[in-house]
């Protein structure tokens, strides 16, 4: 089975024979992809039943457990890499989850929707209500989202908390990039990707 295109992006940035978390890892796709292609071991979790029997099934170690309630029960420095996809907009605390983060992981890889899109502008200036995208497809009542951003808004956070970006990609909700996209990340992007460190 082909893997997701933003998964294949992180795969490419994870190094073979690498130790994993992935937060929020939904069936274990990527983990599995990494388990059976470049020799990763480690562990997801995820909060949803059906997910966790979809990860068993695959052969993915898997924790049931709630994001927000921290990562307190693993040691520091116990991964390579801690990744989470799509989920920093939906965890209460943000900023406190990408510190953990990097106490357990030497590196963190996260995506999420770029609310800076010019067509999420074009829907709060010239409609006058939340946007509805490919990348945001809920109504504002119904959506997981509590905590939308910008790329400019996650990279001032990074500077805020001493973290280093090491690579940024941002793409369409196809997961294809453009020269342009990588010229105006904020306003032509609708999702990005970054893989960052602790600042030495």
């Amino acid at each position: 089975m082909a893997l997701r295109a933003d998964l294949d992006i992180i795969s490419g940035w994870i190094t073979p024979g690498s130790r994993v978390l992935d937060l929020g890892c939904g069936d274990g796709a990527l983990l599995a992809y990494l388990q059976d292609n470049r020799r990763v071991t480690g562990y997801g979790l995820e909060i949803d039943d059906a997910n966790i029997v979809k990860c068993v099934q695959a052969g993915v170690n898997v924790i049931q457990t709630d994001l927000d309630a921290g990562l307190s029960d693993f040691q520091a420095d116990a991964f390579d890499y801690v990744v989470m996809t799509q989920t920093l907009q939906a965890i209460y605390y943000p900023h406190r989850l990408l510190n953990e983060m990097l106490r357990i992981g030497r590196e963190g890889i996260v995506t999420f929707p770029n609310f800076g899109h010019y067509q999420a502008r074009i829907q709060i200036g010239l409609g006058g209500h939340m946007p509805i995208s490919k990348s945001l497809p809920n109504e504002w009542y119904d959506t997981p989202n509590i905590h939308l951003c910008t790329v400019k808004d996650f990279e001032r956070l990074c500077q805020q908390q001493n973290i280093h970006i090491l690579q940024r990609n941002v793409v369409d909700h196809a997961h294809k990039t453009s020269l342009g996209m990588r010229l105006l990340p904020n306003l032509l992007g609708e999702i990005a990707l970054y893989r960052f460190e602790r600042k030495r």
